[in-house]
């Protein structure tokens, strides 16, 4: 299995990607990180670890389908195919729906809840209003809804009393590190299978 990472973050949980990597934990074939701008933490870190980078810069007025069919060439530059799992890691622009369909079951995400709870862009806000005692972090598929794809793997986490949006996102993000690496070796492994049809 190889993968392609599109990321527009600070990359901390990609971090634990390119440290699963560089350790041996991960052996699937990473061909390189995708990112809208040049400025984004998580281009330094792919740059640090000499992973190829592609950034592909929103223009101004763009469809989103237009913006997309460049992604997919990126991704094809990086030695993507048909098969390639595209790994989502704080993409902050949607994707179009054409984009979903061509890669239908490739498009892996990470979301700061636990799924169905908690979608969009506010998780962390979310849990701190409703109460809960318990968060985490799920990955799962991306479909045309929003964080509604078929859920692959969720890990929680306590709510500690005294939390704000940012101690939970760090401790979600530890979680985040961790998993995402091993969902992508299980992959590779064959333990965890995901296909077209998802």
């Amino acid at each position: 299995m190889n993968f392609v990472v599109l990321s527009s973050s600070r990359g901390t949980t990609f971090q634990g990607i390119l440290d699963r990597t560089a350790d041996g934990a991960l052996t699937a074939e990473f061909l390189g990180l995708i990112a809208d701008r040049e400025d984004r933490g998580c281009v330094a870190k792919a740059r640090a670890a000499k992973v190829p980078v592609r950034v592909v810069t929103r223009i101004e007025g763009e469809e989103r389908e237009a913006y997309d069919a460049r992604i997919s060439t990126a991704i094809d530059d990086l030695g993507g195919n048909a098969n390639t799992v595209i790994a989502a890691i704080g993409w902050l622009l949607l994707l179009s729906p054409s984009f979903v369909a061509d890669h239908r079951g490739k498009i892996l995400n990470v979301h700061p809840s636990l799924l169905p709870k908690h979608p969009g862009m506010h998780a962390h806000e979310d849990v701190l209003k409703s109460g809960d005692r318990e968060t985490g972090m799920t990955i799962h598929l991306i479909d045309d809804g929003m964080d509604t794809g078929k859920i692959l793997l969720q890990k929680s986490c306590p709510v500690l009393p005294n939390d704000t949006p940012e101690t939970l996102k760090g401790r979600v993000q530890e979680l985040e590190k961790e998993w995402y690496p091993k969902v992508l070796q299980m992959l590779e492994t064959g333990k965890l299978r995901i296909d077209n049809s998802a």
